[in-house]
């Protein structure tokens, strides 16, 4: 390990740390939402492109752990529908990568979630509501993938239409959980083209590697013991927070 050109840095560890075990913590569906600081948080230490290429081989390890504990608990109906939405928004992320300000992409993110839960807790759906139509679940399916791709964000955006649904905790991680994990593998090829896969970011990945599965350890043990009322709760904290940071970030006070 050693020979490895890993980042030294103490100040990158102290808040990669945190960061990865928040992103283990989200995939196992305890407090999704707040996976999507992971990148912002590291942001505090390497360029926001660097922390997300650093999170590739963590996130790839998170996901098929998330994906055999929730193995049985899969709505695939509804991932048929998600899965080329949110490919869709891989391709856009693809294409617009280098132009893009990495600033803009934060402050719509934050204020499209802050948006979102402020309409969720000012104007709570009726018991019998009916879900978000399918044109809206497309639209925000396909941001779900392209703020993924750029700063591993796409919580937020999928929650907006798949939270209204009210599935079981347990059936809404497992659903998240197989989409992202498809989301993130086609993340791996255009990663590699835009010149983000190198050494030196792979062998940093591989000193937080044995974190990750400590993160979904902790946040699985949790979802299977939640109350959905609880859950959901946390799951808008979550996005509050996330919301806030990456407005902070849009307005460069980092």
């Amino acid at each position: 390990m050693s020979s490895l050109p890993i980042i030294t840095d103490p100040y990158f560890y102290f808040v990669a740390v945190p960061a990865v075990l928040l992103l283990g913590i989200s995939k196992s569906g305890f407090g999704a939402g707040f996976g999507s600081l992971a990148v912002p948080l590291m942001a505090l230490a390497v360029t926001v492109p660097q922390a997300a290429a650093i999170l590739m081989p963590v996130l790839l390890v998170m996901d098929l752990l998330g994906m055999a504990a929730f193995r049985k608990n899969v709505d695939r109906q509804l991932l048929k529908f998600l899965l080329p939405w949110g490919l869709v928004g891989v391709v856009i992320g693809t294409l617009l990568f280098r132009s893009l300000d990495a600033h803009l992409v934060a402050g719509i993110v934050g204020g499209f979630t802050l948006v979102f839960l402020a309409q969720r807790l000012l104007f709570p759906p009726k018991p019998d509501s009916a879900p978000p139509p399918r044109w809206v679940g497309a639209i925000l399916t396909a941001t779900s993938g392209f703020t993924s791709f750029v700063a591993h964000a796409g919580g937020p955006p999928i929650n907006a239409y798949v939270i209204p649904m009210r599935l079981p905790p347990v059936l809404f991680t497992g659903t998240m959980a197989f989409f992202f994990f498809f989301v993130n593998m086609a993340k791996w090829v255009p990663y590699a083209w835009l010149g983000l896969i190198d050494l030196r970011n792979m062998a940093t990945s591989l000193v937080l590697l044995p974190l990750a599965p400590v993160g979904v350890w902790i946040g699985v043990r949790i979802a299977h013991r939640i109350r959905p009322v609880l859950f959901y709760r946390l799951i808008h904290l979550g996005m509050f927070l996330t919301g806030c940071k990456l407005v902070w970030d849009s307005l460069g006070l980092t």
